[in-house]
């Protein structure tokens, strides 16, 4: 047979059979291992879905980097602090971490930055410990905002008169209801008007210049009010919130001496008598009582405690000269 013919009838043959190879039998997966994976899958999707719903309504805390939360539109504290207060709460931090987390709002008009309604110290003392600060990250109108800040005051009660007068003032300026001041100051409808005529009467930067003052009352606050009603005694009394004895005087004192300095404008007369000095027992300067032609004031050296206290006791002293003046026969 030619190699020719050979070739053409290899074409048309049939193929050979392929060795054959093992036949194994396939793995099948049974339902419930495909049941659980499934559940597994199931179980992760809903975790998921409720820490993304806790993150959305602020439920869980996550870190920030503190230089990037800013304090509220709406302040109800003094920049002023205790340095030893906060020193401590540094401490705490650097110590045991921070345990309690801020509260926060994403800042309505800049993305990246956020505003807190609590925990100014916290961001403070994370900020110059260079670690981030826990905060709750919620969805806050200006009104949650404001309702959050008093329900976090009221639980410390630290915020001193004049605080609580300037955040006042502040809300209302903002053109908040009443009804939410005195919620966020858990005070009445009487209190929040006394609050903010002080704060209306006393310059917001004779405020400052004061500070916190807590252990400083409504009434030498009202005081200082009118005082500087007239506007030689105001100037007077600024100019005395630039001398090295008011800048180095604890803020508790600073009032008094701005009362004195606004005393002095009150027509005292040159060459007039030299004031009386009081003494306790033990020889310490209690009080200088300075007589006018018209008129007689006591400036007091002792501590604003001392100073509410007598304020308190004038109307009884007054109500028992006038009784003692008329005389036991006389009717009251």
């Amino acid at each position: 047979m030619s190699k020719r013919t050979q070739s053409i009838r290899s074409m048309f043959a049939a193929p050979e059979e392929a060795p054959a190879v093992e036949s194994r039998p396939i793995a099948r997966v049974t339902s419930g291992a495909v049941r659980s994976l499934k559940d597994t899958f199931s179980d992760v999707e809903r975790q998921y879905e409720a820490l993304r719903e806790q993150l959305a309504t602020g439920t869980v805390a996550i870190e920030l980097d503190p230089s990037t939360v800013d304090p509220s539109p709406f302040a109800d504290r003094f920049e002023e602090q205790d340095p030893a207060a906060d020193a401590t709460l540094k401490q705490s931090i650097a110590e045991r971490g921070q345990e309690i987390p801020i509260l926060v709002r994403e800042h309505p008009t800049i993305p990246g930055r956020y505003q807190s309604a609590y925990g100014h110290r916290r961001v403070r003392a994370t900020r110059t410990l260079g670690i981030k600060v826990k905060a709750y990250v919620r969805v806050l109108t200006d009104e949650d905002l404001v309702a959050a800040q008093g329900i976090e005051n009221s639980g410390r009660e630290d915020l001193s008169f004049i605080e609580r007068a300037a955040f006042a003032l502040t809300l209302e300026d903002a053109g908040f209801q009443r009804s939410l001041i005195q919620s966020a100051l858990s005070v009445d409808r009487a209190e929040v008007s006394k609050l903010i005529a002080v704060a209306k009467a006393v310059p917001s930067d004779l405020q400052k210049a004061v500070g916190r003052a807590p252990k400083v009352g409504r009434p030498r606050w009202l005081a200082l009010a009118d005082a500087v009603s007239d506007t030689k005694t105001l100037a007077k009394v600024r100019k005395a919130t630039q001398t090295d004895a008011f800048l180095s005087a604890h803020t508790n004192d600073r009032l008094a001496l701005l009362l004195v300095a606004a005393k002095k404008t009150d027509g005292a007369v040159a060459g007039g008598p030299e004031p009386v000095t009081i003494r306790s027992s033990d020889g310490a300067e209690i009080a200088r009582i300075v007589r006018t032609a018209k008129r007689s004031r006591i400036e007091v050296a002792e501590d604003a405690e001392f100073v509410d206290f007598l304020v308190s006791k004038l109307p009884d002293l007054h109500r028992t000269f006038r009784n003692e003046k008329r005389g036991p026969n006389q009717d009251n």
